[in-house]
């Protein structure tokens, strides 16, 4: 199962993590990941793993998407106090430790928001701009496609959309303005992406470029080593030994997609994460200075904010660095 590796390789006490699987899973794959989470020595003494009691529907490109992550920043909102909410699938992979990511961290300001979007619909205008479509996970309680309405709408004028990428990392106070703001724009515009094709593909853009608390706190990017296919399919291309290069020198911390037990992860796992087969990712909290213990079990509270970074913090500092400079930072918000 890929969500387990990925657990492993993503894991940090330091953090909060939220799991949720399609309530149209089989129940098998349910019980399974339940097992794991409990299961896990570690889990259970930090306490800082959940799993979704009663998953939503969740219909592809349907606003189902969009509602199980704003589900999940509610519940994590309510949990856990933290800096950054990042969105993941099981087709992701990190590519630095976590020791690596909260180093690298560790000096932003904690207000900026990490969500690639631009103004520029292109194709997307008529395409998903002005379509209807119906997602069934809404109403029904049985999976199914979402379904378009004949008629189109006009693009709106009270508001100016955006576009770009469903991965983001956001900050903990933008979180909180669109569950919990005062402000309604967030409302109003969750209304209008109810009838929106791929609405995580651009709510989160456009509630933030269009609020003059937020749209100077936007870096221009995903985070994410994402490659396509030349014409562009449906979904990126899967990633593989081919790509291990592009990925290192891409300087991001996380990639996608990966196909399950691909070797290009086993090849992460050894030069990268430090991780051996079904073991935790390197970490000042799981080390005695030198090697990685073979299952972190004697674990010390103290360690918890103990930090071993290595050369991915730098490669990620770097990147950073480049995105929040004077001559990127303010260019590349909301055009």
């Amino acid at each position: 199962m890929k969500l387990k590796r990925l657990m492993l390789a993503l894991y940090h006490p330091g953090n909060f993590y939220l799991i949720h699987l399609d309530n149209g899973a089989p129940q098998i794959e349910h019980q399974e990941i339940s097992r794991f989470v409990s299961s896990n020595p570690v889990f259970s003494e930090v306490g800082n793993v959940w799993v979704v009691n009663k998953g939503n529907l969740v219909t592809y490109r349907g606003p189902t998407m969009l509602a199980t992550t704003l589900h999940a920043m509610s519940m994590l909102l309510r949990t856990a106090k933290w800096d950054w909410f990042i969105n993941l699938s099981a087709s992701d992979y990190p590519l630095v430790t976590q020791d690596d990511l909260i180093h690298a961290f560790s000096d932003l300001p904690r207000d900026l928001n990490f969500i690639q979007h631009s103004s520029r619909l292109g194709w997307k205008m008529n395409k998903r701009g002005k379509p209807i479509i119906i997602d069934p996970g809404l109403y029904s309680v049985n999976k199914s496609e979402i379904w378009w309405v004949i008629k189109q709408r006009s693009l709106p004028t009270a508001f100016k959309l955006y576009t770009g990428s469903a991965w983001t990392v956001l900050s903990r106070s933008f979180a909180e303005h669109c569950i919990v703001g005062w402000d309604n724009l967030p409302r109003t515009l969750l209304l209008y992406y109810t009838n929106f094709v791929s609405s995580p593909e651009g709510y989160f853009q456009t509630v933030i470029c269009n609020s003059e608390e937020y749209k100077n706190t936007t870096v221009n990017h995903d985070l994410h080593y994402i490659t396509w296919d030349n014409p562009p399919k449906q979904h990126p291309r899967s990633l593989g030994l081919r790509d291990y290069r592009k990925l290192v020198l891409s300087n991001r911390p996380f990639a996608r997609k990966f196909n399950k037990n691909d070797a290009v992860l086993n090849k992460i796992d050894r030069e990268l994460l430090k991780r051996g087969s079904r073991q935790f990712a390197y970490g000042g909290w799981c080390s005695n200075g030198k090697d990685i213990q073979d299952k972190c079990l004697e674990l010390q509270s103290e360690k918890y904010g103990v930090l071993r970074p290595g050369v991915g913090s730098r490669r990620l500092k770097i990147l950073l660095k480049k995105l929040i400079s004077a001559q990127n930072f303010n260019k590349h918000q909301c055009k």
